[in-house]
């Protein structure tokens, strides 16, 4: 499962870039990047340097910030009384996705790492930027550890990011999504992710 829009309501980037007093230019990069009309890679790139000079501290706030999706506790709770396996894999930051996820009870996670020194953000990203083919590479890996056939997995995304997931998995929903992810998932839902329970692979 993808985490911003979607397991959250939130982007993390633009929070962070509101402490940062670049807000507005980071949205407006974003929203391109999920309609797919910029590279992911660059993208992330050009808005995390944005984020340079602020002390770590911030992602503490930022954590604090975070609003999870109606229905997400709902949908957890359902998946875990099932015995299945959840997964987070984000475009966003490690810093905030982990402490997220323990908090929820989420026990994979993968993510981008925010670069650090001396206290600060550096406005750049550490090591691999995961992109949608990380993702889906992610979804593929953790599907094999797990002994899980690759037509029993689920994957929910929002925006151009995710579709690489999408495709990959056995079934792909799109989540409050730009049109290019509906287009291209097996179904779509709004509003609450617990309504995915409604849809096949969950009814069967």
């Amino acid at each position: 499962m993808d985490v911003d829009s979607t397991l959250i309501t939130q982007e993390v980037v633009e929070l962070l870039a509101a402490h940062a007093g670049s807000r507005d230019e980071v949205a407006d990069i974003t929203e391109r990047a999920m309609r797919g009309e910029l590279d992911f890679t660059e993208s992330l790139r050009a808005r995390v340097a944005t984020l340079a000079g602020l002390p770590v501290s911030v992602l503490d706030a930022v954590l604090a910030e975070v609003v999870v999706t109606p229905g997400a506790v709902e949908l957890l709770a359902e998946v875990d009384r099932r015995g299945w396996h959840v997964g987070v894999v984000s475009g966003g930051f490690a810093e905030v996705v982990q402490p997220l996820a323990a908090r929820l009870g989420i026990p994979r996670t993968h993510a981008n790492v925010l670069e650090v020194e001396h206290g600060a953000l550096t406005g750049r990203v550490a090591g691999e930027v995961v992109d949608r083919a990380v993702k889906a590479r992610q979804l593929r890996a953790w599907a094999a550890e797990l002994g899980v056939p690759m037509d029993r997995t689920v994957a929910i995304g929002d925006g151009a990011n995710d579709l690489d997931m999408i495709a990959a998995a056995g079934y792909g929903i799109a989540f409050n999504a730009k049109p290019v992810v509906r287009a291209q998932a097996d179904a779509a839902v709004d509003d609450r992710l617990d309504a995915v329970l409604t849809l096949p692979p969950f009814a069967d």
